[in-house]
């Protein structure tokens, strides 16, 4: 964006422009009170509409104190900083931020505190691989074409880069128009078919990381959940042989005490597609771990190559007593699971 034009407008606009696209991640600090909490915040205030304004201004104040601390030194001294031009920058920046995260499958809270509803649009993998080269491309071929006009004494007076950073962010305009187009297809092949026998309720497709015509779907129906495989260039779902059948599993006290935890409230109202197992501690009056996954990150393994298990990704456990009371949270796989106490 600043190498795009508005690195021209004022002084500091780069500098301005890269700490408030970043700036909404500063929740990330929520993590110090535990996962749980971490978890509870994340993609919350700093990451709404409300949250933006508010992270421009410490952004701002931080460039200004900075900008002091050195002396008030620019680069051009006919481009001297225009602060409330900044602001308004740092306030895009924050925005882009909001904009890039509701493209890929996890989602954010932009309404927040008014309403804590999850939207996301699910076209691209939380790490979009073609549109990192994009951006990349964007920035470091101006560059390299900078150094090769100084070793034959080309004149670099002119400021370099505009063009292949407006052609860079066109080109990921122009990306997530043919995965929106993509991603309707694999929807609509989704719910044009039966499973089992029995009708969808509702579908979902969700991209892989590795190609991007290749999604994974997530279909509910009355009694379980099927994981399909569609191509979005046919489009149709594969075979049988590919579905994975998930039975909804019944809900017990054990599972509706898990639910009333902390970690069960914030984890369900973040799941699209929410399920739960539970395991019995041995020995048995050790308790129960209720385990909690969201099917959006459940990837089947042909999506990500030859495996023989599927991916499980952002799930967590609640640990209960055999009487039902909550111990705390768990996070991890295997031996490498840790339990953290329940948050106050």
């Amino acid at each position: 964006m600043g190498r795009a034009g508005l690195n021209r407008k004022t002084a500091l606009a780069t500098a301005t422009l890269t700490l408030a696209a970043e700036a909404p991640d500063l929740d990330v600090l929520g993590r110090l009170k535990g996962p749980a909490f971490g978890f509870a915040h994340h993609r919350g205030f700093t990451h709404s509409f409300l949250g933006i304004p508010i992270d421009a201004i410490f952004v701002v104040g931080f460039v200004y104190l900075i900008w002091r601390l050195r002396g008030r030194k620019i680069k051009d001294p006919n481009l001297p900083p225009r602060w409330g031009l900044l602001y308004l920058f740092a306030c895009l920046a924050g925005l882009s931020h909001i904009l890039l995260d509701f493209t890929n499958n996890y989602g954010v809270r932009p309404f927040w505190p008014f309403s804590e509803k999850w939207y996301s649009w699910d076209i691209v993998f939380i790490f979009e691989p073609i549109m990192f080269t994009m951006l990349l491309l964007g920035l470091i071929l101006p560059r390299l074409f900078s150094l090769i006009d100084r070793e034959v004494g080309a004149s670099t007076r002119q400021p370099r880069g505009r063009v292949a950073a407006s052609l860079a962010l066109v080109g990921v305009v122009l990306m997530w128009g043919v995965r929106d187009f993509e991603h309707r297809r694999a929807v609509a092949a989704l719910d044009a078919r039966t499973y089992e026998g029995a009708e969808p309720l509702r579908v979902s497709a969700f991209p892989a990381l590795t190609d991007p015509f290749q999604w994974y779907g997530v279909v509910e129906t009355r009694n379980f959940f099927a994981l399909a495989p569609v191509n979005s260039l046919g489009p149709e779902v594969d075979p049988e042989d590919d579905l994975k059948i998930l039975y909804k599993p019944e809900e017990t006290p054990i599972t509706l005490a898990a639910q009333k935890s902390y970690l069960g409230r914030v984890y369900l109202d973040w799941a699209q597609y929410p399920i739960t197992e539970t395991e019995t501690l041995s020995p048995p009056d050790s308790g129960y771990v209720v385990n909690f996954q969201d099917l959006r990150f459940v990837q089947l393994p042909r999506l990500f190559g030859p495996r023989s298990e599927t991916r499980h990704a952002l799930g967590a456990g609640v640990q209960l007593t055999q009487y039902l009371h909550v111990i705390g949270d768990l996070y991890g796989t295997g031996e490498n699971r840790k339990l953290y106490p329940e948050p106050k």
